[in-house]
């Protein structure tokens, strides 16, 4: 293998549950990227209005931040963790089994909205297990759990292609304008922003002819794996009722030694054990609570603010790029093509997924602090580009593409990053997944605004904009981890903004 025994020891340890992580965010991944391409046809499966089916847009989204916020409740015991896990991916199943039968849009908005707790709760608790999990050898392997939620992202809009409809899924008398320009519609439809499209007058009522319930059939079984592995994971560490006695096998001799060898960065992991296995990880509003903050110095915060506000302006940028670049490439100047128009989010998401495929390797090479200062400086030049070469539709297919590649790492690399500089305590996790969460929520809807008071070129200028603030905010976060009280042998484990001595064994914790 391409890594060191150490890491390696450590993996196949920790196989099965690390396996079963990825696989969770491959669920995490197929749910968030169907609803743009299938919302036509579940507008007509509801019998709604364009205003009205892009709110299911929103019910997702808002409750996807409300699950990462609670997300990290269930992590006060591993068990607890797992039934999260379990509950929340064979949720998304059911979603996907149930939307078919939904014929009122406020039930499908309800629907989605139990998509998006169950896909809140997975993203921070797959990302904090893991980071408990490795530590310091976490980057690596966050950077595939993300992969895998891009590698999700991109099946699921090509499972459901073949069952869109080519006309309007609602036959009436008024139906032949509008179908023909079905496909615009469809790709320039984003959260609660239909934008422009307001006066193609689309039939709310008569026969509707729709097949995209095979499709969402076909993806409730090619998930339903993932909780049957959460639940084999559950069965292994006897958690399941009438099994609850340890399982964990002991380690070889040579696999102990490896394991628990002291380097120049953990010497203190082989001499005290930590108190608690949580390591200071909390739900959003439990890191609110006062007793966390006795004693913190001002770079304790400043750290989980900082790292938080470059990955609202990351995420952010995800969200409004994949969401507006379409609707930019329509419009003048560049006036493309429908139909070629419709590749860029397609390019965009496959390089972003492509990224994440490189940066498994790469991150053991590279330190997340570097990873994440290419991504930034990145992002920003290939905005500047686009500015400079806006009349060019060669470069935009190509910035789209370099946009993808910059911003792909950017999330892992910044959670293994501040998670290091904390020392694996506090909310970190926690904090970062919110942030992402709520800038790509809220940032999408202000590119959305903007763009229609202000025209289509607004949409570059507030991604440079973005950009900059990415960059500034990682350049804070870089000052105050210099601040950062450094690891000593003295330091005691009370206060939140001291160290923690790791838990380095490698183990599976309980």
């Amino acid at each position: 293998m391409w890594w060191d025994e150490r890491v390696s020891a450590r993996f196949r340890r920790n196989l099965q549950p690390t396996l079963t992580y990825w696989s969770v965010f491959f669920s995490f991944g197929l749910c968030i990227a169907f609803l743009g391409p299938t919302l036509l046809d579940l507008r007509c499966q509801t019998q709604s209005s364009l205003s009205q089916i892009t709110w299911v847009f929103f019910s997702q989204q808002f409750c996807l931040l409300l699950g990462s916020c609670l997300g990290g409740v269930f992590k006060r015991t591993l068990a607890q963790s797992l039934f999260a896990l379990f509950a929340s991916s064979l949720a998304i199943s059911l979603v996907f089994a149930i939307i078919p039968l939904c014929h009122n849009v406020v039930v499908l908005a309800v629907v989605m909205a139990v998509a998006g707790l169950a896909m809140g709760c997975i993203d921070t608790i797959s990302n904090m297990q893991l980071v408990k999990i490795y530590q310091k050898d976490s980057a690596i392997f966050l950077q595939a759990l993300h992969f895998f939620v891009g590698f999700g992202a991109l099946l699921s809009p090509l499972i459901a292609d073949p069952f869109l409809s080519d006309t309007n899924c609602i036959l009436s008398n008024s139906t032949a304008n509008a179908s023909s320009n079905l496909p615009h519609i469809r790709k320039s439809l984003v959260p609660h922003h239909p934008g422009n499209l307001s006066h193609y007058d689309l039939p709310m009522k008569g026969m509707v002819v729709t097949r995209v319930s095979y499709a969402f059939w076909i993806m409730a079984l090619i998930n339903l794996p993932v909780p049957i592995a959460v639940f084999f994971l559950l069965y292994k560490e006897r958690m399941v009722p009438c099994f609850n006695g340890s399982s964990h096998p002991l380690l070889s001799a040579d696999e102990l030694a490896m394991e628990t060898r002291p380097t120049e960065k953990d010497d203190l992991s082989t001499s005290v054990q930590r108190p608690h296995a949580a390591g200071g990880h909390d739900d959003f509003f439990g890191c609110c609570q006062s007793k966390n903050f006795r004693g913190a110095s001002y770079t304790y915060f400043a750290v989980h603010i900082t790292g938080a506000l470059v990955l609202f302006m990351t995420d952010g940028i995800v969200g409004e790029y994949s969401g507006f670049v379409y609707s930019y490439a329509v419009e003048e100047p560049l006036s493309v093509v429908h139909k070629v128009a419709g590749y860029l989010p397609s390019l965009f998401w496959g390089f972003i997924t492509l990224g994440r495929l490189i940066s498994i390797p790469i991150s053991y090479r590279m330190k997340p602090a570097t990873m994440v200062f290419i991504n930034v400086v990145g992002v920003l030049i290939t905005f500047l580009l686009l500015l400079i070469f806006s009349y060019s539709i060669v470069f935009l297919f190509v910035g789209t593409a370099l946009l993808g590649l910059f911003l792909s790492s950017t999330f892992p690399s910044m959670l293994a990053y501040t998670e290091d500089i904390l020392q694996y305590r506090g909310c970190a996790t926690t904090v970062l997944v919110t942030g992402a969460g709520i800038g790509e929520m809220v940032l999408q809807l202000l590119v959305g605004s903007i763009i229609h008071d202000r025209g289509s070129y607004s949409f570059l200028v507030c991604g440079m904009i973005f950009g900059g603030l990415a960059f500034t905010f990682y350049a804070f976060l870089v000052f105050f981890h210099r601040m950062y009280p450094k690891p000593s042998s003295d330091l005691d484990d009370v206060s939140p903004d001291k160290p923690a001595i790791p838990d380095d064994t490698g183990q599976y914790q309980r």
